[in-house]
């Protein structure tokens, strides 16, 4: 199903919506005003925002206007026991899906609205995906291009792919393109295996059965189920312990696993797409990454060339970074000189396309005027 960020200031509230929605498959992200709301959609992606409209700080409606122009692409529902004919006739302008009284009627109808919500997010993207380049990947370098392409011809099929390439190449990108070109309607879900523990990457994986351990004081289902019917990404596969590669590996082949404490046998019916900036051959040599998984992951396998390999496509990504950097530091569109255009493309940018973003969002910050030159 999808993710939902539920906004509102009652907790009891959040707790009702976020058991009705999770009962219906969805993925919850709570939110207790419109503040927390933006600092969650920084950080994770969502396909429906579910948002009260009286709430302190920022309210219903100064947080759908916020929504709209930073993150266009969201479904919005709004949901208040405040409802007014001109509340609602703002709201439907500011372009929101669905207006619903609290607390709604039943579950099933709160279910029902989600879930309409969710389809249309992801038809709106298939159509956008099926003419849209690469997003900050490919400018007309023929490196980038024949990248393009084997994406393209694999994303339709069910092969997983395995995509390597130094820190910084756009390897997260290029996985999030073969959601959106793969016609897959569920959701897109990522584990970085690097940014968790041992100890809560296979729950975050896997989930867990009530009483697994200390904590656990209910089930919880992992990424891997909710990514059900969708595409599930591994960033970072070669940071795995051994342990939990031998359970991948399993899940890989018997496209089943049990959670964690549980012996239910769960369907992994997802779309699997890898990541790795190290040398998987010299691991499997030195016996520190299964050779049967690196099989298994790489019936695919996508090189993403370094950016000094693309010098063609520097500027013009440079320009399209700088766009985004002024609107998000709140100035006026800012451009290269010609000397700093040059001195961009000259350079070794060993930290690919995030090292180059950091230099620009720096220059962005110093600069006084609307240029930025050397």
């Amino acid at each position: 199903m999808g993710r939902v960020l539920v906004v509102d200031d009652e907790e009891g509230i959040r707790e009702y919506l976020t058991e009705a929605l999770e009962g219906g498959g969805h993925e919850v992200i709570h939110a207790h005003d419109g503040i927390d709301a933006l600092d969650q959609l920084a950080k994770h992606a969502v396909e429906v925002m579910l948002t009260d409209l009286k709430m302190p700080r920022l309210d219903g409606l100064g947080l759908v206007e916020r929504v709209r122009g930073e993150y266009p692409e969201i479904e919005i529902i709004m949901l208040t026991a405040h409802g007014t004919v001109g509340g609602a006739v703002t709201a439907m302008k500011l372009g929101v899906f669905d207006f619903l009284c609290k607390p709604p009627e039943s579950p099933s109808e709160l279910r029902l609205v989600v879930d309409r919500a969710v389809e249309r997010h992801r038809l709106r993207a298939m159509q956008e995906a099926a003419v849209a380049p690469m997003p900050e990947l490919g400018y007309g370098s023929k490196a980038m291009a024949a990248v393009e392409h084997a994406l393209r011809k694999v994303a339709p099929t069910a092969a997983t792919v395995l995509l390597v390439g130094e820190s910084g190449t756009g390897k997260e990108l290029a996985a999030q393109a073969i959601h959106r070109w793969s016609g897959r309607t569920g959701p897109w879900v990522a584990v970085n295996c690097a940014a968790l523990s041992e100890a809560l990457l296979e729950s975050e994986l896997f989930g867990h059965e009530r009483g697994a351990f200390t904590g656990a004081n209910a089930r919880r289902r992992g990424k891997i189920e909710l990514a059900a019917g969708g595409t599930f990404f591994l960033d970072e596969v070669g940071e795995l312990r051994p342990d939990l590669q031998a359970k991948l590996l399993r899940v890989l082949q018997e496209r089943t696993f049990e959670r964690v404490g549980g012996n239910q046998t769960v369907r992994a019916d997802v779309r699997w797409v890898a990541a790795t900036n190290r040398d998987l051959g010299a691991m499997m040599s030195a016996g520190s990454f299964r050779e049967d998984l690196y099989h298994r992951l790489s019936v695919f396998p996508v090189e993403l060339p370094p950016l000094r390999a693309r010098t063609e496509d520097i500027v013009p990504l440079a320009s399209r970074l700088l766009s985004r950097i002024a609107a998000t530091l709140g100035r006026p569109p800012l451009t290269l000189t010609d000397d700093a255009a040059q001195a961009l493309a000259a350079a070794a940018w060993r930290g690919n396309v995030r090292e180059l973003a950091n230099v620009l969002e720096r220059a962005a910050i110093l600069a006084d005027g609307d240029q930025i030159g050397t």
